[in-house]
């Protein structure tokens, strides 16, 4: 009877000096928290009476292992650092097709095919913001009784890094980078023996610093550079010897006979002006815009060269979606006939609004 008391009296002690059930104790002691110092020390104090009981009476709680191992790998995981690098890659393809059988009302069979590629890599600290992409696109057309002709050509590289002083600004001292050319040869169909453009024929290259406003919502970009070198490559010979978008052409003498070739490389230093902008319009619609301005400080000041496109995704499910856009360029040095001579020959060559209008549906995946 006497042990009985002294054990019924161990155990209230127990129980009241700790203010804590054993299940609570133990697994705070196997987990170790700040907050739980006063217990950890209630339960090394009574440490002696716990071993007591134990001789006693079988143990009445075990210790999860493996939810604390769980525990222990999800805090591990959140201690990892962050990457500062982001990534958007996107693939689509749209296609049309047209065709007829004993159509009374008449047609030619036709199928087109764009494909498209964007890939993005930013790196953005709280004062370092470095941006790249890379776009590439490529289409056809093949109608029934012609040749096959291009509708989409282009493969352009962007890169812009910048730094900022006060980590609250949204200003950037930045530096910009931009090439753009085309995959294949252009033609003004149907004539198919004469291109008018090749690879490298035009291709263009920016080169300028300035300084550049970010936001990230909305994903708004302004890029403001007063001194940047545009450079026109023209690598095809025989383009370059007609002069073609802004190089020096070829000098003949008076019987025809050529003296020297055009110049392959033109070079103009002035002022760039870009932005972009992003913006969900609804759920399944986004809107972009990105518009291009550049003048020349020496030859043609005050003559604005305009890249300017305008595109309306509509996203039909994951991997469906629909386009709708615009693009427009003016280029004083790309120029086109305007008059002719009685005799067939070229009067005047002038700079035009240059345009193309999209609307497609096909298929999009991005990774």
């Amino acid at each position: 009877m006497k042990q009985f008391v002294v054990l019924f009296f161990l155990f209230c002690c127990y129980f009241s000096y700790a203010q804590v059930d054993t299940l609570t104790v133990i697994k705070r002691d196997t987990i170790v928290n700040t907050k739980d110092t006063l217990i950890i020390k209630n339960y090394y104090f009574i440490s002696k009476v716990d071993s007591l009981i134990k001789k006693i009476a079988p143990p009445i709680v075990k210790v999860d292992s493996a939810a604390i191992k769980k525990d222990s790998a999800l805090a591990a995981k959140d201690t990892v650092p962050k990457s500062n690098w982001t990534k958007e890659n996107k693939l689509g393809l749209s296609l049309t097709e047209v065709a007829f059988v004993n159509w009374n009302a008449g047609g030619n069979n036709s199928f087109s095919a764009i494909s498209r590629a964007n890939f993005v890599r930013k790196y953005k600290t709280p004062m370092v913001s470095w941006n790249n992409e890379l776009r590439l696109s490529f289409g056809l057309n093949a109608q029934e009784g012609r040749e096959l002709r291009k509708t989409d050509d282009r493969i352009e590289f962007n890169s812009t890094a910048g730094f900022k002083r006060k980590e609250k600004s949204s200003w950037y001292h930045s530096a910009k980078f931009n090439f753009r050319t085309q995959f294949s040869n252009g033609y003004k169909y149907p004539d198919t023996d004469n291109p008018i453009s090749r690879l490298m024929a035009p291709g263009y290259l920016f080169i300028g610093i300035g300084a550049e406003y970010i936001e990230d919502k909305p994903d708004f970009n302004l890029y403001i550079s007063p001194l940047t070198q545009k450079s026109t490559f023209v690598l095809d010979q025989g383009l370059a010897d007609k002069g073609a978008f802004g190089v020096q052409k070829a000098k003949y003498d008076m019987d025809g006979n050529l003296i020297q070739h055009g110049k392959n490389i033109y070079t103009e230093v002035g002022i760039l002006i870009t932005n972009s902008f992003k913006k969900e319009i609804s759920k399944n619609m986004n809107f972009n815009n990105r518009l291009n301005l550049y003048t020349d400080y020496l030859n043609s000041f005050g003559n604005v060269d305009i890249d300017w496109e305008m595109l309306l995704d509509l996203t039909v499910n994951e991997y469906v979606k629909a386009n709708i856009g615009t693009h427009i360029i003016y280029d004083n040095d790309v120029k086109f006939k305007e008059s002719e001579t009685p005799e067939g020959e070229v009067d005047k060559y002038g700079a035009r609004i240059q345009l193309k209008q999209l609307l497609g549906v096909g298929i999009s995946y991005s990774f």
